[in-house]
């Protein structure tokens, strides 16, 4: 969204509003019905029964896949906050779906095409349909530590298609990935279909989001755009993956906090609740703060996406600087407190932590946005930081 120079500084809160209220309730009532932590435990197992029809249930019968999908798209034609509102919930369940990679990261790119001249937007349009529907799911074919900054290009575009490998591409079980490649024309972004791709699972630490080796070899690709359009519809992209990405390590982190004050309430030593041990209390306070300010920073982050873009680059790395440490913390600090049934299987908090710590090297590293904070605010980051 755009405003005008002369409109004044933008009001945003950080309230949660009508509609996002619905859409947590419903996503939450459905995460709690049908991704309880023992589905999402036997995906470790190579059971695969939870996936798809847990994606199916969010992407058509509630019409997330849509949700940042413009309605003249066949979307919802809703916003970041909206789509941060969800994935707090996604990110509280620990839920192995591609809802980040393809409803929020590919879909944004495709959102930002549709404004280009240059881009073929007949493609643009119909692949936005298709992911907004649900009858197809995307994923943007590069590694999953690439920072807003913009992508390394491994993949070329040559005389019988395109050719290269990209390495940790999460959600690559996607049935349309959009390619960053280089052509003789420079950057450009393409449209591959999987069957003309090659891709090679990856034992990850969290496997709710698998990563993959994505090989070409002579693909089949249509360009979406060339130039410096495609190059900048990949940077937002990432940079709105970055965004909102805080919001699910934030609902992983209230869902740490409030499952170990629970433990913490009933738990027993000495003839006392191990809660009311004083230093407990501090332990559990200060991470009460950290929540609290990582809460606070993701949803001014998505607030800005949705309606101030001159204060997002700030937000953005604020948020991304602060909320995957947080998760971490909170993850381990459960695992800890938890004593000995945090070590089990049984136990989700196994889970929690995988995710979080995969989380905090996704889309850039909390060191690298600060040190993009930094540029921001004109401070001079070490050059280690880079």
């Amino acid at each position: 969204m755009t405003r005008p120079v002369d409109s004044g500084p933008v009001r945003l809160t950080l309230i949660e509003s009508e509609d996002e209220k619905s859409i947590r309730t419903v996503v939450r009532k459905l995460l709690t019905d049908r991704c309880a932590p023992g589905d999402v435990a036997a995906v470790y197992d190579g059971e695969d029964d939870l996936r798809e029809p847990l994606w199916r249930s969010l992407a058509v019968d509630l019409g997330l896949a849509g949700l940042l999908v413009p309605e003249e798209a066949g979307g919802a034609g809703a916003g970041a906050r909206e789509a941060g509102t969800v994935l707090e919930e996604l990110g509280s369940a620990v839920a192995p779906v591609p809802f980040l990679t393809s409803a929020v990261i590919a879909t944004s790119a495709l959102v930002h095409l549709m404004s280009a001249p240059s881009a073929d937007r007949g493609a643009v349009r119909d692949t936005l349909a298709a992911a907004a529907s649900g009858e197809r799911v995307l994923t943007l074919a590069v590694p999953w530590s690439t920072t807003p900054d913009g992508p390394s290009y491994t993949v070329r575009e040559k005389a019988d298609g395109l050719h290269g490998e990209v390495a940790l591409v999460a959600g690559a079980d996607a049935g349309i990935f959009l390619v960053p490649a280089l052509g003789a024309d420079g950057p450009g972004l393409w449209l591959v279909d999987r069957a003309q791709v090659h891709v090679t699972p990856v034992t990850g630490l969290d496997m709710t989001r698998p990563p993959a080796t994505v090989r070409f070899d002579g693909a089949v690709a249509r360009p979406l755009v060339r130039g410096q359009a495609a190059e900048d519809a990949v940077r937002a992209a990432l940079f709105t993956g970055a965004g909102l990405l805080a919001s699910e390590q934030v609902g992983l982190a209230q869902r740490c906090l409030d499952e170990t004050v629970a433990y913490l309430a009933v738990r027993r030593q000495f003839g006392r609740a191990v809660g009311g041990f004083q230093a407990i209390k501090h332990r559990l306070a200060d991470l009460h703060i950290a929540v609290e300010g990582a809460h606070a920073a993701a949803r001014y982050a998505a607030a800005t996406l949705a309606d101030d873009p001159a204060d997002a680059p700030v937000a953005v790395a604020v948020a991304a600087s602060v909320c995957g440490e947080v998760a971490v913390r909170a993850a381990e600090e459960c695992v800890q407190l938890l004593g000995g049934i945090g070590m089990t299987w049984e136990h989700p908090a196994h889970l929690w932590l995988k995710r979080a710590v995969a989380d905090q090297v996704a889309l850039g590293t909390p060191v690298r946005h600060r040190a993009r904070l930094g540029i921001l605010v004109g401070i001079e980051p070490d050059k280690e930081c880079l």
